[in-house]
């Protein structure tokens, strides 16, 4: 029997099992039918379709695993030493053995944002390691030892998958010290607990317990579907506040497009150092550190450039008539 779940299968049947009865140990027959196209159909049949599917492929595997004999604890010295001297089928006989073990622990972990067959086929890497590390000569029980490997591997995948920002491992474990702590509280205090309450239960600082809390908010794509057809996407009902007024738009614009010109009346090293200091001819803006760099110049006569430079500037523009004093401004660095 293969180790591996049948979670593959979904994509190309709709699998369905009959459940054992009685306890006996008599494998009833596995209908496979293609899967129909879903092509055309709502939005809430195909997820709904998708999801019988899911437990269709879940109950397949339970079936199989089921029939799987446990072993004894004398079976599991007598296997144990074969597999770490190298007997294949030793080892693919104590993996067997303990799938269904893989699937009670695994349960524990539903609802944290993965699949259970995604929480089995994480669960069974563990006990593969187990299988590899473990050591019958110690006198305890494999289902003991293999139960740490199985939720170790579970535990970092739901940490590392779950979420779009991945966080460090012990990120996330000291995060999830603070929110257990949190559900202990709301059950005793019938109210969400503030970061004050936790702190105080955990004996930490205020501000730790906030700043690991802020890590949990969970990330949405502004692509989101909203609403009941899905045709709205949550990026068309949020507002553009860089948005501004589009007669102010056009104002900025005009006067972006003069500055060019204006600028032709400045000497090359004024022309430039005014560009790179206010963003200005595609180039970001700039300290007088950062210019001085840029062009080999020491700060202070990055500054000497620049007075030198809207000091033209302005002469320009009052012999236009215009009264520009706001158009640039500079401060103290």
């Amino acid at each position: 029997m293969s180790i591996s779940n049948a979670a593959t299968k979904v994509e190309e049947f709709d699998l369905d099992t009959t459940a054992k009865d009685d306890g006996k140990s008599k494998k009833r027959p596995v209908k496979a039918t293609k899967a129909k196209s879903t092509k055309g159909k709502p939005a809430a049949a195909e997820e709904a379709e998708v999801s019988s599917k899911s437990l269709d492929a879940t109950q397949l595997y339970l079936g199989e695993i089921g029939f799987s004999p446990l072993l004894t604890a004398e079976e599991e010295v007598l296997f144990a030493r074969r597999a770490l001297r190298g007997d294949e089928a030793a080892r693919k006989r104590m993996i067997e053995s303990n799938l269904r073990l893989v699937v009670k622990i695994s349960r524990r972990y539903s609802n944290r944002g993965l699949a259970l067959l995604d929480l089995i086929e994480e669960g069974n890497l563990g006990l593969i390691r187990a299988v590899e590390k473990f050591d019958p000569e110690r006198g305890f029980r494999f289902s003991t030892y293999a139960t740490w490997w199985i939720r170790q591997t579970i535990e970092r995948a739901l940490m590392n998958q779950t979420r779009t920002i991945r966080l460090p491992i012990h990120v996330v474990k000291e995060l999830n010290i603070y929110l257990r702590t949190a559900r202990e509280l709301s059950q005793k205090l019938d109210h969400e607990p503030t970061a004050e309450e936790i702190a105080l239960k955990l004996d930490k600082p205020v501000e730790d317990v906030s700043k690991m809390l802020r890590l949990n908010e969970r990330v949405s794509s502004v692509d989101t579907p909203i609403g009941g057809d899905g045709e709205k996407a949550l990026l068309d009902i949020i507002p553009d506040i860089n948005n501004s007024d589009p007669e102010v738009s056009t104002q900025d614009n005009d006067i972006k497009s003069s500055l060019v010109h204006w600028l032709d009346e400045l000497n090359p090293k004024q022309k430039e150092v005014l560009a790179r200091r206010f963003g200005l001819l595609g180039y970001e803006p700039s300290t007088l550190e950062e210019v001085g760099r840029e062009i080999n110049l020491t700060r202070e006569r990055v500054r000497q450039i620049q007075v030198e430079g809207l000091r033209r500037l302005r002469e320009v523009l009052i012999k236009q008539g215009l009264n520009m004093e706001n158009l640039f401004s500079v401060e103290d660095e």
